[in-house]
């Protein structure tokens, strides 16, 4: 059964880190772009990063720039977000997905897996 188990969501102050882990199984991440996409409430996905198979290439949306960090290790078949310098609007369900091709696709349909969510809430 393939399964992307996300973790390390909670409540942190504004201007703090988290680090959310993605655990994947069931395939082999190695093949894989993996993705971060996140859902604050009451409104629709936002793409957050996406990062290649061999975990070189990464890109990420424009206001994350600079304050996530996506990361991989095949060997653990897992990918990680950091993500610093937390605003309240960071405030969503964060989401890990995996597509054997790059993009920025709008729906969770439209990746070859996807998560369950890890709720990330940026308050003081």
């Amino acid at each position: 059964e393939v399964q992307l188990v996300e973790s390390g969501g909670g409540l942190a102050q504004p201007g703090k880190s988290l680090r959310l882990s993605c655990a994947a199984s069931g395939f082999p991440i190695s093949s894989y772009w993996m993705y971060w996409v996140r859902q604050a409430p009451g409104k629709g996905l936002e793409w957050i990063s996406g990062i290649n198979s061999g975990g070189d290439t990464a890109f990420y949306a424009d206001s994350m720039k600079g304050r996530f960090t996506i990361s991989r290790d095949n060997a653990k078949n897992t990918v990680y977000l950091q993500m610093n310098s937390l605003k309240p609007e960071d405030t969503a369900l964060y989401y890990c997905a995996a597509d054997p091709l790059y993009g920025r696709w709008p729906s969770a349909d439209l990746y070859r897996y996807w998560g369950q969510g890890t709720l990330v809430t940026v308050s003081s």
